[in-house]
């Protein structure tokens, strides 16, 4: 268990590090979205085929987060994360060795397996900063997070365009290995009392989701947000690839600088969740998002929406997602990592089911099955929020006899 001793704060150098360090590692898991049709070529598939890769990395990458990230309460994080690093790097080197889509989609899962080093570094340096300040704190390093999964998209894109598809994970694997020797000698080491058993240790998990009302219904919110973030973003490849804009991997990229946008923009919800501001972010962006896919659904003729359905997207799912780490790293400081599992392994459970349901909508129904899923995803977010607040509402109201 960790020791939950008062931290004297960290600093803001600190605190960008492990910002630019989630942001590198977490985009591992994001490369391969602007390349679907690139890849599926290369293997002789369609592109709608192989919108299955991305959501079995995502599925990876909930199994790493559920058996791996609760460790972080009962080993030294900075040596667990450093391990998961090297293992990052040796999984990019075997997506970038692929002689087939087999071994492409066994790499990928290996992948997103060890990828979630990056949501152990969230939660240590939410307890290493001051209470007054872990909103900012969390904020920060969640937008360099945020800015990794779609940035990823822009790099990967790019170095496609240059020098093909396996490049992009040749640099990828350099870039673990440089940040894998900078968090080893930067990270401090944690103190620890005597570990749970592993068993005992996933058990609490489901003690936790019982004993916190607010972490399930925030994994609720952060799952279907992130259906709809994930849905989105796998569909526009299949948009972009074909008539009216049939892009090419970089012009497919260089949506994620609108995405990068959003997210510079969604980085004030910590601040505002330190004020008490948190339900007013929240019931906010469950509207946003709703919104954002009438533009899309224009997008699919009109560039101009598209571009503002982008940047409408991100800004309100970034910022639901700081807001939720806001309100959940509250509840239970002594297990911040397990908190953190039972958050994400539901947030991407839910990123998977929206990549799959991407496929299969665009395969139906074209760019409106997609824009129509994401709306039903949408409305049941934002259907929830409201139920929750009105009961709520009801519980602290007086009673009058």
């Amino acid at each position: 268990m960790v020791m939950d001793t008062p931290s004297p704060g960290l600093s803001r150098g600190m605190a960008l590090l492990f910002a630019v360090s989630c942001g590198a590692v977490i985009g591992n898991i994001y490369y391969s979205q602007p390349l679907l049709a690139v890849i599926a070529h290369g293997f002789g598939q369609s592109a709608a085929s192989l919108g299955f890769v991305v959501t079995l990395t995502q599925l990876g990458y909930a199994c790493g987060l559920l058996l791996l990230v609760p460790l972080g309460d009962v080993l030294d994080r900075r040596r667990l994360i450093v391990i998961l690093l090297g293992c990052s790097a040796l999984a990019l080197l075997a997506v970038a060795l692929s002689p087939g889509l087999v071994w492409f989609a066994a790499a990928c899962v290996a992948l997103g397996l060890c990828t979630c080093a990056a949501q152990l570094l969230v939660p240590f340096a939410a307890s290493l900063a001051a209470e007054r300040e872990r909103g900012r704190v969390v904020g920060t390093v969640m937008s360099g997070l945020l800015l990794g999964i779609l940035l990823a998209r822009t790099f990967s894109g790019l170095v496609a365009q240059l020098g093909g598809w396996r490049l992009v994970y040749w640099l990828a694997a350099a870039v673990v290995v440089l940040f894998t020797a900078i968090l080893a000698s930067a990270l401090p080491g944690d103190s620890r009392k005597p570990p749970l058993r592993y068993r005992a240790l996933l058990a609490s998990l489901l003690t936790l989701a019982r004993a916190h009302p607010a972490l399930r219904l925030r994994a609720l919110y952060g799952a279907l947000a992130f259906a709809c973030f994930s849905l989105f973003w796998t569909g526009l490849t299949f948009l972009l690839s074909q008539p009216p804009y049939a892009y090419s991997e970089a012009q497919i990229g260089a949506f994620g600088l609108v995405g990068a946008a959003g997210t510079l923009a969604a980085s004030g919800a910590g601040r505002l969740a330190d004020r008490g501001h948190g339900w007013l972010v929240t019931r906010a962006c469950c509207l946003g998002i709703l919104l954002s896919f009438g533009l899309l659904w224009l997008g699919g003729q009109w560039l101009a929406a598209l571009l503002a359905g982008v940047l409408l997207l991100d800004v309100c799912v970034q910022a639901l997602h700081i807001s939720n780490q806001s309100v959940i790293y509250a509840l239970a400081p002594e297990a911040r990592s397990r908190i953190t599992t039972v958050y994400l392994v539901g947030y991407f459970l839910g990123g998977a089911l929206g990549s799959g349901t991407a496929s299969l909508a665009y395969a139906g129904a074209g760019w409106l099955g997609v824009c129509l899923a994401g709306a039903v995803f949408a409305g049941a977010l934002l259907a929830l929020c409201l139920a929750a607040r009105l009961r709520e509402e009801s519980q602290t109201a007086p009673c009058w006899n």
